[in-house]
């Protein structure tokens, strides 16, 4: 039933997007994540500013994913209908939230090298 829903999931999505948007959104979440855990492996840890900073783009980063979506999907802020719609637009907010908080974080790591203090993670 797992695999079901799944493929229901990701049907959707290629729906919404287009297959050519989606697979691209895929890759990139993959080669992202890939870079967040190889910059975590090389600096033990986090850095207490650059997260802070990740977190506020972030922030930035959930307003575009929803101002995205309504645009890819032409519709509007009317269009919303119920509680569904509305837990839809939060996930799509959070995730695009978190995605971006990760790229931040990234993109300054690679850039600006090791921190001088991590923050260890656990």
């Amino acid at each position: 039933m797992q695999e079901l829903e799944i493929g229901v999931f990701v049907s959707v999505f290629v729906e919404m997007l287009g297959p050519l948007l989606f697979w691209l959104l895929v890759g990139a979440v993959l080669v992202v994540t890939l870079a967040f855990v190889w910059v975590l492996i090389r600096d033990r840890g986090l850095d207490s500013k650059r997260l802070v900073r990740a977190q506020v783009v972030g922030a930035l980063g959930g307003v575009a994913a929803i101002l995205f979506m309504q645009w890819i999907t032409n519709s509007g802020f009317r269009d919303i209908g119920g509680p569904v719609d509305l837990l839809l637009v939060a996930l799509i907010f959070f995730l695009g939230a978190i995605g971006t908080a990760i790229f931040a974080y990234t993109v300054q790591a690679v850039i600006g090298g090791e921190p001088e203090q991590p923050l260890e993670a656990f």
